[in-house]
C-alpha cells in the first residue's frame, strides 16, 4: 500500500449546480423499534427538509476523528476499512424549495450537497415512474473498486458489495424514520442505469460501476403495487447517451496499481434485467407471548442512526441479556423483521451461524439462526450430524433458533476471525452462510453480489441493533472461510461463509479525538 497516494474518499462533481442540503436536529421521535411496524410513522412530504434528512442519516458523515496530525472522517453508513466505495445518486421530479426540474443529482457526502448531473423533461420522468406510487423517489448506489482494492486487492469487489448492503440498509432506515418505504428495483439493466447515471463516460480504473437501483415510496402499505417497475425509454437512453453531463468527477489517486480480476468479475456479474429475481414475499409471521420483545425502548432511531460507530475493540466481559439477544435475532428474521428486511424482493439466502459467549441466561455455544424455514434441510444435510439442534429455553416459537453444541467458543471465534480479539471478547459473533451453489445455479453469476448486500443489510440491522441495546459492534471482513468449514461440518459449496460480525461491550480509545460532523461548513 502507498499511504501518500491512498484514494480521495470522497467522489465531486466539480463545475456541477450544487444543492446544499440542511444539517436536521436529533428529534426524539420516531424510535427505532417503530420502525420495523409494517406501517408506523405519519408519511412525511417530500422537500427540500425531508431529502436533506433521508440523505443526512443515511449517507453523511456523522463524525471526525483525528489522532495526532491524522484526520478522517466517519460516516452514517459503515465501510470495509472506512474507505467508502459506495456512491449515489437521485433521481426525482421537482422537490420543493430545492429544485423546479427533474433531475438526475450526485450525492456530495463531503458538501452534503445535491450535485447536478443531468435534467431530464417531466415527459421522461413520467415514463420513468409511470409504475409507482406518485411522488416516488429513485436512489441509485455505485461502486469506485479502486478505493477498495488500493488497499484489500482482489477481496475488494467483495468488500464492496458488503458496503452496498450496508447502504441499502441505511437508506432504508433513514426513509423508514420519514414513513417511507424503501423497495430494490430489478427492472432497469447495468447497462441502462449506467447511461441514465452518465457512468458510461467513465473509464478506467476510478471508473463507477452501477449497482442497484432503489424506489422510495412515500405511500402506506395498502397503496404499494405488487410489482415495482421502472421503465426507461430507448428513446430517453438514446438522448442521455450522447449528452454531455455537468461537471466532471474528481481525480482520487495520481497513480494507480491495477487489479483486472474484479473487471473480469464485474463483467461477469452485471445485471441483465432477469425479472425472476422479483419474488412474492414470505407473509409476516407474528411471534406471540414474547411481551419483552414487543415493547418499545423509545430510544431515538435518529440519534442511534447518527451515532453508530464500528467497535475498535470489545472488552471481554460486557453481556447482553437473552431478551436483546432475541430481539436481535428477530429484527433480521425475514418473516418476523417486516419492514426493513423486505427492501430485498428476494426469499432469504442467509443464516446465521452464532458463537455465543456472554449473553445472560443463554449457554455458551454454537447456535444457528435458520433465517429462512426452507433453509432447514438442507443446513441439517451439509452441517455435522452430531449437532443436536435444540430450540433454546425460552426462544420466541417462530424463532428458528437452534443450540447445535454447548462448547466455550471464544478461542474457536478468535481463530476463526485471523486471530483477532474482538471477535471472541464481546457477547457474541457470528458467520453468515450464504446458499452459495443453489443460489448460482438458479440466478447465475448475477447474483454472486446480490448475496454480499444481504448479508450487508443484515449487518446493518445488527450495527443499530447493538446501539439500540447500548452496545457496539463491527463487521469483521477477515476469517477463514475453510476454518469456519470445518467447524460446522460443511465440505462443499452448498454454504459458503461471506461476513462475519461482533457484538458486545466496546473500549473506547483515549487518543482520538471526535470532531463535528461538518465543522469546515460553518
Amino acid at each position: 500500500m502507498d499511504w501518500d497516494n491512498q484514494p480521495d474518499p470522497f467522489r465531486r462533481y466539480d463545475q456541477s449546480l450544487t444543492l446544499p442540503l440542511e444539517h436536521p436536529q436529533i428529534t426524539k421521535t420516531p424510535t427505532y423499534d417503530s420502525l420495523f411496524d409494517t406501517w408506523q410513522e405519519p408519511i412525511t412530504p417530500i422537500n427540500r427538509d425531508s431529502i436533506s434528512r433521508l440523505f443526512y442519516e443515511s449517507l453523511a458523515i456523522s463524525a471526525w476523528k483525528q489522532a495526532g496530525e491524522n484526520r478522517w472522517s466517519l460516516r452514517v453508513n459503515p465501510s470495509s476499512g472506512d474507505l467508502h466505495p459506495t456512491e449515489a445518486y437521485l433521481i426525482a421530479g421537482p422537490i420543493k424549495d430545492l429544485s423546479d426540474v427533474t433531475a438526475v443529482y450526485h450525492y456530495s457526502a463531503y458538501a452534503h450537497a445535491l450535485e447536478r448531473r443531468i435534467i431530464l423533461t417531466n415527459e421522461e420522468w413520467k415514463a420513468i415512474n409511470q409504475n409507482l406510487p406518485p411522488g416516488s423517489l429513485l436512489i441509485s448506489l455505485t461502486s469506485i473498486y479502486w478505493r477498495e482494492s488500493w488497499k484489500y486487492g482482489e477481496r475488494a469487489f467483495r468488500y464492496c458489495h458488503h458496503d452496498v448492503g450496508h447502504a441499502i440498509g441505511a437508506i432504508t432506515f433513514a426513509a423508514a424514520a420519514l414513513g417511507w418505504k424503501t423497495r430494490l428495483i430489478h427492472s432497469v439493466t447495468d447497462n441502462d442505469l449506467a447511461i441514465l447515471l452518465g457512468l458510461h463516460q467513465q473509464k478506467g480504473i476510478e471508473a463507477e460501476h452501477p449497482d442497484c437501483l432503489l424506489a422510495i415510496l412515500p405511500t402506506d402499505e395498502n397503496n404499494t403495487p405488487a410489482d415495482l417497475i421502472v421503465n426507461l425509454s430507448a428513446t430517453l437512453l438514446k438522448r442521455v447517451k450522447d449528452i454531455e453531463f455537468e461537471g466532471s468527477p474528481n481525480t482520487l489517486s495520481s497513480h494507480h496499481h491495477e487489479w483486472p480480476i474484479i473487471d473480469t468479475v464485474a463483467e461477469a456479474c452485471r445485471f441483465n434485467g432477469d425479472s425472476s429475481l422479483i419474488q412474492k414475499r414470505v407473509p409476516s409471521v407474528k411471534y406471540n407471548n414474547e411481551n419483552k420483545l414487543d415493547n418499545d425502548r423509545r430510544v431515538s432511531a435518529r440519534k442511534i442512526i447518527r451515532q453508530r460507530r464500528s467497535a475498535l475493540a470489545m472488552d471481554g466481559h460486557s453481556t447482553i441479556s437473552k431478551e436483546s439477544f432475541y430481539r436481535m435475532m428477530v429484527h433480521v428474521s425475514p418473516h418476523l423483521g417486516k419492514n426493513i428486511i423486505a427492501v430485498l424482493p428476494w426469499h432469504a439466502r442467509v443464516s446465521l451461524a452464532i458463537f455465543i459467549h456472554r449473553v445472560d441466561d443463554l449457554p455458551a455455544g454454537l447456535y444457528l439462526l435458520v433465517r429462512d424455514p426452507d433453509h432447514e434441510p438442507s443446513l441439517r444435510k451439509a452441517l455435522r450430524s452430531d449437532f443436536s439442534w435444540d430450540k433454546p429455553k425460552d426462544c420466541p416459537e417462530s424463532l428458528h433458533l437452534y443450540l447445535l453444541q454447548y462448547a466455550n467458543a471464544i478461542d474457536a471465534a478468535r481463530t476463526i476471525n485471523c486471530h483477532q480479539d474482538i471477535a471472541a471478547d464481546g457477547a457474541f459473533a457470528l458467520g453468515m452462510l450464504a446458499e452459495f451453489d443453489a443460489s448460482l445455479e438458479q440466478y447465475g453469476a448475477l447474483f454472486y453480489p446480490r448475496l454480499f448486500w444481504e448479508t450487508g443489510l443484515i449487518g446493518q440491522i445488527l450495527y443499530l441493533e447493538a446501539e439500540a441495546a447500548g452496545i457496539q459492534s463491527t463487521g469483521i471482513g477477515c476469517f477463514f472461510d475453510d476454518a469456519m468449514h470445518e467447524v460446522l461440518g460443511i465440505s462443499d459449496h452448498s454454504w459458503q461463509s461471506l461476513y462475519h460480525f461482533t457484538v458486545g461491550g466496546p473500549v473506547d480509545d483515549p487518543r482520538l479525538q471526535t470532531l463535528p460532523s461538518y465543522w469546515y461548513l460553518k
